[in-house]
Order: structure tokens, then sequence, then C-alpha cells
């Protein structure tokens, strides 16, 4: 017969391991490294289509997760696009319109929130806000060329103190961001922004990627030579052109070593100096033959156009493959440390870009390329492998999707919307989804002349109004006209369309508390950065 104390006992115990138990269901959260490069474009991944290169390891994430085919920057320009994406709302609700603002650190952002309950979070890479990061437990940011920072040798902010690496800044911004996984604090989850400078402007190469594209022959875009017929002043004044403004130094590069020695002002050696000898030594007998091909070809009209295009090709697509052997290094660690099927990968970008479109390079318009920004998830826990997405979303849409996994509350005057309904249901939306994107540039007059403007993009048409010094309209359909080149607006045969698409418009700016878009009452627009002495 058992004592009365081994009964009592017994119970007591079974009591224990049944909490033991419970303690052990509950739900690990998820770990979260955002991923994001400056200016990268589907036309350039190979998980969208893209007939330019390979990305297997973004394929990776899109294959192993999901592909938002529908995803639009709210503001597609560097600054204005990341304060959109911290804070999760417009940038008429967080003060950065254009690249001459600075960003308002003591605001609400999702690093912060995250924070509150419970996440360690980080900030490596490229910032561009102009103040110094808030509510990360470890930051080190770009600080070069006006926070744009340096391929090599790049200038680093870190906790405040200046910092100089030496290597190539994709590489670096990776081992920065392993060294913080290596020395997290492990009782907490993490939320890592991992955001690289390329492929922005100018575009140079890893040195064991130099050259690698000199002898391809890149196929062209089939409007590379738009003549912007039946299109406003705002197509054909902007200032992007491939023809007359990419430049012969900065840009292409065709400059040697001696002519730059001649001009040590010149903004290409200004960046050439920072690499050492031996990849100096390199770039010279690699950019030989181009600046040979340049003065040997005397190339003029479409022929110098598809020239410089090929040039412009080779140095973008080249920085992007070290972006995508970083993520793959980045993935790799997280897969040694056991963390990776609990980290929830997001792959995005600022914004797209044009490679050669309407005969352009930059961003800024709502045009298609450019608008459009790539969105991959993976996270196997909750993401059905392989799925797609063509639900319309936004980049005001990442801050609340990334509180929503963490479990945290989603605060009221966040204007964006969660998109873990979408990935819960393999890419389906909720039946009360969104029926356009906003859109709003404020930019102007400024750098490459892109007029201000403002609009939204349904499934299939997109509705844009330019302002300030013009009062045009454009509507493209989106199914029969992909490519942007036939305006519809005042139509006949879309007068239907067009009337609903104005009162969507009108619906949407509303909802987004948009009240004075055209800048009637109050001036959004801060200047031209370029002619501010703090930039």
């Amino acid at each position: 017969m058992k004592s009365k104390s081994s009964q009592l006992i017994l119970p007591l115990a079974a009591l224990s391991l049944a909490s033991c138990a419970e303690k052990k269901e509950e739900p690990k959260r998820p770990n979260i490294i955002f991923m994001m490069t400056d200016d990268h474009t589907t036309q350039a991944m190979s998980c969208y289509g893209g007939n330019l290169i390979q990305t297997p390891n973004m394929d990776r994430i899109a294959n192993e997760g999901i592909r938002f085919d529908n995803c639009y920057a709210v503001n597609a320009l560097s600054g204005p696009s990341r304060a959109c994406i911290l804070t999760g709302k417009f940038s008429h609700e967080n003060g950065f319109t254009d690249n001459a603002s600075t960003f308002n650190g003591d605001q609400q952002t999702f690093p912060k929130l995250l924070q509150q309950a419970g996440y360690q979070t980080a900030m490596i890479g490229k910032w561009h806000l102009i103040t110094e990061p808030q509510g990360f437990d470890f930051w080190s940011i770009l600080s070069g060329q006006h926070e744009q920072g340096d391929y090599y040798d790049p200038d680093f902010l870190e906790m405040g103190k200046p910092v100089v690496e030496k290597g190539y800044a994709t590489d670096i911004i990776t081992d920065k961001a392993i060294n913080f996984l290596e020395h997290r604090d492990k009782s907490k989850p993490f939320c890592m922004m991992y955001h690289q400078k390329a492929p922005h402007r100018n575009w140079m190469p890893a040195p064991r990627h130099l050259g690698i594209f000199n002898n391809t022959i890149f196929p062209e875009p089939a409007n590379l030579f738009d003549d912007y017929e039946g299109r406003g002043r705002a197509a054909r004044e902007q200032d992007m052109s491939i023809e007359h403004t990419l430049t012969n130094d900065w840009d292409l590069k065709l400059l040697t070593r001696a002519e730059m020695l001649k001009d040590t002002t010149n903004r290409l050696y200004s960046v050439y100096k920072r690499m050492p000898a031996e990849v100096q030594d390199k770039w010279d007998s690699v950019y030989a033959q181009r600046i040979a091909e340049y003065h040997k070809g005397n190339l003029k009209g479409k022929a110098l156009i598809s020239w410089k295009y090929q040039q412009y090709m080779r140095d973008y697509l080249a920085t992007v493959l070290a972006v995508d052997e970083n993520i793959g290094r980045l993935m790799n660690y997280l897969e040694e440390i056991g963390e990776l099927d609990n980290t929830i990968i997001v792959y995005t970008s600022d914004q797209g870009f044009f490679l050669g479109e309407h005969g352009w390079f930059d961003k800024r318009f709502m045009y298609e390329e450019c608008q459009r920004m790539p969105l991959i998830i993976r996270f196997p826990k909750g993401i059905k492998a392989g799925s797609t997405s063509s639900a319309i979303s936004m980049n005001v849409d990442f801050a609340p999707t990334f509180l929503d996994y963490a479990g945290a509350d989603i605060p009221s005057d966040i204007q964006g919307k969660s998109l873990k309904p979408i990935m819960d249901n393999a890419g389906k939306a909720p039946l009360d989804w969104r029926q356009a994107a906003y859109y709003h540039y404020y930019e102007y007059p400024a750098e490459h002349s892109v007029k201000r403007h403002y609009g939204i993009r349904t499934q299939d048409f997109k509705l844009i109004h330019f302002y300030n010094d013009i009062n045009e309209w454009e509507m493209y359909d989106m199914k029969a006209d992909p490519r942007e080149m036939n305006n519809v607006f005042n139509k006949p045969e879309y007068a239907e369309k067009q009337k609903e698409l104005m009162q969507l418009l009108e619906d949407t700016q509303k909802q987004y508390n948009d009240t004075d878009p055209e800048e009637k009452v109050k001036e959004l627009f801060k200047g031209d950065r370029r002619m501010m002495h703090n930039r």
C-alpha cells in the first residue's frame, strides 16, 4: 500500500510534467530578416521571368515561399520608400516626401514596436534617412556619398562611431549581418534589416565580377527608342535617358587611370581611389576594352544608344550577381545554425528601376518598371512553397505584416494592411481586399526632372495625374498595353472606365488622408537635395 506522501507526490509530479508540456507547446515566435536592395527591378530576377540574368538564391526564396506579382512602391524614391516601409504610412503622413527631407526618427516605426514586443532588432547597410536610426539594439549604416555609400572600402557609422571597412560593400554588409547573428541574444527572436547599396548607380561590380559580362549581348527592351507619341510633357521633359543623361565618366566609366589622374576632382576618381592597387589594375584592364570600343566605334544616334545600353546592363547586372551570392551565403548560415525555417525571409527593393524601357534608367515615375517592386517571402511554417499572389500590395504593408507575424498589436494609424492573411491562404486575397495601389511622387524640380504626380494602379488599369507646372492626365489599359505606350485618357471607348477610375482615385485619396494632393494649401516638396548644404 502506498503512503500518503507518495500518493501526494505522484499527482504533483504529473502536474509538473503537464506544466512543462504546456510550456513546450507555446509557439516559438519567428525571426525576421528583411532583405532590401536599392533599385533592383523584377526584370533582373529570374524568378519573375526575367531573361537578363539568373538569380538562383532569390529564386530559392520564391520557390520555397511566395512571389507577389503586384507589389507597388507608394513613392518610388529611395528615402521616401524607406520611410514608408518603416512607418507603414504614406509620405504625406510620415513627413519624408523626397530625398531632401529629414526623417523624424522620434515617430512610431515597426522596429520600435517589435522591440517593445520582445524582439532584438538590428539595422545593417543602407539607411539613407539622414537621421541616426532609432529602435535598434544594433545598427551599422553606410555613411559615404550622402548616405548612398561606396562600393569599395565603404564608410560606416556604427552605433554613432565612424568606421572604414576594407573590401566590397555587398560582402561587408553580409559579414556584419552574420556577425550580429553570431552574437545576438539567443533568448529573444530577432528582426534584422539587411539592406544593400547595390545595384544603385554607379554600378561598380565586385572584383570577382569585373568584366564578367564583357562579351554578353543583352536583349533590348521593345521600347528602348520610345518617341513618347501620344503622351505629354512629363515623359518628354525628364532627364533620365540613356541617350542624354548617362555620363561618360561616372556611369559608363570611359576614363583611363591617366585621365583620372590629370583631374583628381573627377567623381569617378573619388571612388576609384578607394580600391586596392590590385583591384585598380584589374579595373583598368577590364574597362580598357570598353574605352577602346567607344573611341574606335564613332557611334551616333540609335547605334550609340544601343551601345550605351549594353554597358549599363553589364555593370548593373554584375552588381546583382554579388547581391544574389550574398543572399545565398546568409541563408546557408541560417541553415547551419538551425534557424532558417523559423526565420521569415523577405526580399524586396526600395522600388523598381528602368532597364532601358522608354529609353530610360532610374525610377521616380509611376510607370510599371519602377512603381512595381519585387517581393518574395519564405517561411515554411506559414507559407505554401511555390505560391504566387496577384493581390495588390504596397510597401506600406510591410510594417503591419511584420507586426502580425510577431504577434504584436498593429496600431490603428498604420495605413498599410498585413499581408499575412494572403500568405496564410496560398496567395489568395480576402474578398474585401483593396482595389487599387496609391502613388504620390513629390521631388520636382530636382534631379532627373520627373514631374510631380499621383495616381492609382488597379489590376487592369492605371490613372496618373501630373501637376505643379503642368496639368496632364494619363490612363493606361495594362492588359492591352503593358508597356504603357498608348495613353487612353479621354478616349471615347474608355469613357465609362475613366469615370470609374476618377471616382476610385478620389475615394482612395480620402481613405489615405491625402486631402491636398496637388499641394495647393501646403507644399510638401522640400527641394533639390543637390543644392542643400547639409547633403
